[in-house]
This record gives C-alpha cells, sequence and structure tokens, in this order.
C-alpha cells in the first residue's frame, strides 16, 4: 500500500509529521510513505533533528496551507501546495491514499474538486470514531457541512453504517440521529424529514439520540449535520480533557491522595490512554473517491502512527468501492 502524507499540514509540522512517518515505516513495514511539502524545508528538518528519512520519496510542493487560510485557497493562491498536491496525485493513482493534518475547509474542498466525490453521494462528509462505555461510535458528520438536506443525512448513515460493519466489524451497526429529544417529533423539519428517511432505509436506525447518551454507547453510528456535530466532537474532547486534569487535581491534593494514585496508577493510565482522541487515529473523509483521511491538527508523532494505522484499516477494507456499489440499496436516494 502507498500513503502520501501531508508533511506541512497541522499545528506541529513537519517536525512531528516526520517523526510519525519514521516510526510507522518501522512498524508497518508492508507500506510504502510517501512525504509531500517543501522539499528543502523537508530535508533541513530532518537533518537539524537528526532524523533519517533517506528512504522517503519526497514530492515537492512550494506552498503551504495555514489554518488561517480561506478553503477555497486550495484551489487558488495555494494551489501548489502540499495539501493540493497530495490530492493530485492521489487522485491521478499515484498512492492508495492521502492523510493530512491540516486545515479542515481546505481538505474538504480539494478533496471534492481534486478527488472528486463518489458517484451518487451528495455531499463528503468527516466521521471520526470516538469512545463510549461499550465501544466505538461514528460520528458523521463532524464538521464538513454546516447546511445540510435531509437526503444527505441519510446518505451520511449508509456511510457511516458501512464503515462500522466493514472497518470496526460491527455487524448490522446501529444508526441514530442526534436530535434535542428522543421523541419522534422531536427538532426541526431537517431533522423531522431525515428521521422518515432513515426510517425507511435498510440501515438498522434506532431513532433519534440526545448528545449526553452517546457516550453510554447505545448506538454505532450517530448522524448529525456538520455544525452540531462539530460541536459534539468538540464538547467530547473537552469534557475528557478537563476533566482528567481535574482528576490529576485531586490525586496531588495531599499525602494521602498521592498514595491512592500510585496504588491505581496503572488503571488510571489506561482510563486516560481511552479517552484521549489520538487512540482513534484519523478521520476519514465520507464520500470521496479515493481515501482521504484527516488527523487532528495538533496531532504529534505518536498521534501520527494511529492515523497511519486508520489509513490502513480504511483503504484494506475497501470502504469506498462498498458504498459506491451498495449504496443505492439502502434506500431511494
Amino acid at each position: 500500500m502507498k500513503i502520501l502524507v501531508d508533511a506541512f499540514g497541522g499545528d506541529n509540522a513537519p517536525l512531528e509529521i516526520l517523526k510519525g512517518c519514521v516510526l510507522s515505516a518501522e512498524k508497518y513495514s508492508d507500506t510504502e510513505i510517501f512525504l509531500v511539502g517543501n522539499q528543502e524545508k523537508i530535508t533541513q528538518c530532518a537533518e537539524e533533528n537528526e532524523i533519517d528519512i533517506s528512504g522517503f520519496q519526497i514530492y515537492d510542493a512550494p506552498d503551504i496551507i495555514t489554518m488561517e487560510d480561506d478553503a477555497g485557497e486550495i484551489m487558488k493562491s495555494k494551489k501548489h501546495s502540499s495539501m493540493a498536491e497530495g490530492l493530485r496525485l492521489l487522485a491521478k493513482g499515484e498512492a492508495d491514499a492521502f492523510l493530512s493534518a491540516g486545515n479542515s475547509g481546505a481538505l474538504i474542498m480539494g478533496s471534492t474538486l481534486i478527488v472528486k466525490r463518489i458517484k451518487g453521494v451528495k455531499r463528503p462528509a468527516f466521521a471520526p470514531v470516538m469512545p463510549t462505555s461499550k465501544g466505538p461510535v461514528l460520528l458523521i458528520d463532524s464538521g464538513a457541512n454546516v447546511e445540510v438536506r435531509p437526503e444527505m443525512l441519510r446518505q451520511f448513515g449508509i456511510m457511516g453504517s458501512i464503515y462500522m460493519e466493514n472497518v470496526q466489524h460491527i455487524k448490522n451497526p446501529r444508526v441514530a440521529l442526534a436530535n434535542v429529544g428522543t421523541e419522534e417529533h422531536k427538532g426541526g423539519e431537517l431533522q423531522h424529514e431525515a428521521f422518515r428517511l432513515l426510517k425507511e432505509s435498510n440501515l438498522n436506525f434506532i431513532g433519534n439520540m440526545e448528545a449526553r447518551d452517546i457516550p453510554a454507547g447505545e448506538t454505532d453510528v450517530i448522524v448529525a449535520d456538520g455544525f452540531t456535530g462539530n460541536i459534539i466532537v468538540k464538547m467530547y474532547e473537552g469534557v475528557a480533557k478537563e476533566l482528567f486534569k481535574k482528576v490529576k487535581e485531586v490525586f496531588y491534593k495531599n499525602a494521602k491522595t498521592k498514595l491512592a494514585a500510585l496504588m491505581i496508577k496503572k488503571e488510571i493510565y489506561e482510563l486516560k490512554e481511552y479517552f484521549d482522541y489520538n487512540q482513534y487515529g484519523a478521520a476519514p473523509v465520507m464520500g470521496v473517491a479515493k481515501p482521504v483521511l484527516k488527523t487532528h491538527g495538533s496531532a504529534k508523532a505518536d498521534a501520527v502512527v494511529t492515523a497511519i494505522k486508520s489509513v490502513i484499516d480504511f483503504t484494506s477494507t475497501d470502504v469506498i468501492g462498498k458504498i459506491e456499489k451498495n449504496i443505492s440499496s439502502y434506500g431511494n436516494l
């Protein structure tokens, strides 16, 4: 498998990206990793930090899309950026997948206009996997589409279900619609019509779900518009982060609590790891014709390794091919 990696995507690029790619190449020896970005800067960074990248092919791309850039710049002033070049190489068949930690809006636009959508898919969507008390849940969409139509939410449910069945190996995944209440009449016109379409589809639709019930693990796929989904995922991350800050404060309060912390140090660490978003790899851009995945903007080397494992799992299970082949069988689109 050949994977293109945006060497200048994210807050810690290129150093942490390079470190993660080197570790990934050692761990996944049957995978070829290609770096995309300013070749001179990549080489300089590697030399300054004594990172051996001699085994990596570098596709030179002089420009960088920053987190502050408008999404449309990927097709305009930043069309020679590492992200744009990586997507073009993927579209031309130079590799099997593309990974970036860069500007989310630009990645969605570039994926849609350069790589193109799967035939029949109306909108691509970000689909991160998140932890729950009973296992992983896929949230789709988590920010790609602020405004959607009901039929798009149904497609999100379809794509999410196919992903969870093939990548997470969950038979007949449960699909729920994010809403302000569980009753069928809750929400606005968008939610009412989306509920009807999901209910009439061939999905294992279990109805509406409030955000507070998602962490309990009562569904495998949670469907939302990008605005709602982004709030859910950011709140998830924020609560977990603050919770463990408070736990740390409690255990460092006095000698008694410090002793208690030492006694359960292993269990605390395991719990923290379970809720760490870095453990859940990269979010696929569902609905585009070739594998494009997005990892967290603040990703460091270990998160890059986990993200590349996500790329391998997503690509090797041919989720895109299954969506393309089966999407119409899940309901009238």
